[in-house]
């Protein structure tokens, strides 16, 4: 993922979702040209965007699509409503509110402060079914 503000997401994801940095490697300028944050046993990786980077011909930014994604990221979390209302303190966009899912689990989907679209929740693929 690349991030117009990535020292800003990373501080937003960390504070909003509970990920914690397990590696930052800062850039020029106040950029951060890569980064690894962790949540339970999974991790994303970002940096800032950077149109030099051979991987940006591949990239765009929701800005650049009008908000349309071609994926998107699901988190599992112990406490979905806790998430949600720091999501929401926080100025996330709420695409669809906190409910109990037909399939287990409770959980929101939502945009983070640059628009893309995180979907979060209490349901554990890896759960006893």
């Amino acid at each position: 993922m690349q991030y117009r503000n990535a020292p800003k997401a990373i501080e937003w994801l960390c504070s909003v979702f509970g990920f914690e940095k397990h590696a930052v490697y800062p850039g020029p300028d106040n950029t951060i040209m890569h980064a690894e944050l962790t949540l339970g046993g999974g991790m994303v990786m970002l940096g800032s965007m950077n149109k030099d980077n051979v991987h940006s011909q591949f990239i765009r930014h929701p800005d650049e699509t009008g908000g349309v994604e071609t994926r998107s990221a699901s988190l599992t979390v112990s406490d979905a409503d806790a998430v949600h209302a720091r999501a929401k303190a926080a100025g996330a966009e709420i695409l669809f509110d906190i409910e109990d899912k037909p399939y287990g689990g409770r959980g929101f989907t939502c945009r983070d402060l640059e628009g893309y679209i995180w979907h979060v929740g209490t349901y554990d693929p890896w759960g006893a079914k």
